[in-house]
């Protein structure tokens, strides 16, 4: 799912650790010097570098693009800089390390991703394996923002998937489905533990009604529209059925019922 840019500032500014570093945004020209070092970035760590240029995100520090001059600083180049000898490892491309010889995260160069985007993949600090972690480099920062709240991968394997690329969508028709940093307040102000116990609101419709998703049970792939104020305990049967297969359908457009 290719990242939704509005969303990820909206994360990035309203999550606990995640952070604008002191380096500054990085001008284009120097974003283009770094690619000619290192290769093309994927769009939406390019958007991070032009709009913070350095941070953190959960305790990670994200490279940079040394401004001119720093590049020939050894000693500096090597903490902050995305095109510093060490961080190219064959396919891999690191580009955040946890401090105290914590994990590392990596593009993985050899698998060309959506729209441009890499996959993200960790290297374990500990014993130097490598795990899967995100399918974008803004789908790393969600799952960092949902991990720092304490929701783990998601609130079902649907929505943990979109997060991996994406944090959150909001379509042209109205359709947001939430990302790590809105989800608990959405839920909390609609009372939806209380009212719907098993379910939980991913997304709504700008209008009034909800996009609801089973949090517990056999099926967590289908998707029910459900007005905001009938909140339900069986929302499968007082909702519409949307679909059952969330990615595809916000694909298309998030066509609603009707």
């Amino acid at each position: 799912m290719r990242p939704d840019l509005t969303q990820l500032r909206d994360l990035i500014e309203e999550s606990p650790g995640f952070g604008r570093g002191p380096a500054g945004a990085v001008p284009e020209a120097l974003i283009r010097e770094a690619e000619a070092r290192v290769g093309p970035l994927p769009p939406s760590y390019r958007w991070w570098l032009a709009e913070f240029g350095h941070g953190r995100a959960g305790g990670a520090d994200i490279a940079t693009v040394a401004p001119a001059g720093f590049a020939d600083d050894p000693a500096g180049e090597m903490y902050e800089a995305v095109t510093a000898g060490w961080r190219r490892d064959g396919e891999r491309l690191c580009f955040a390390v946890e401090p105290d010889c914590g994990d590392e995260y990596r593009f993985a160069l050899d698998r060309a991703g959506e729209d441009g985007e890499y996959p993200v993949v960790g290297r374990d600090g500990t014993d130097g394996s490598e795990y899967p972690v995100a399918e974008s480099f803004a789908g790393f920062l969600a799952v960092r923002a949902a991990l720092s709240r304490g929701l783990r991968d998601g609130p079902n394997p649907a929505v943990a998937r979109l997060w991996r690329s994406t944090p959150g969508v909001l379509l042209g028709n109205g359709v947001h489905v939430y990302g790590p940093h809105v989800i608990q307040e959405r839920n909390e102000t609609f009372e939806v533990p209380r009212y719907a116990p098993g379910w939980v609101l991913v997304g709504d419709d700008s209008g009034g009604d909800g996009l609801f998703m089973r949090h517990h049970g056999r099926d967590r792939t289908t998707l029910y529209l459900l007005g905001l104020g009938a909140v339900h305990e069986d929302v499968g049967a007082a909702g519409e059925r949307v679909t059952d297969d969330l990615l595809g359908w916000l694909r298309a457009g998030g066509p609603l019922p009707g």
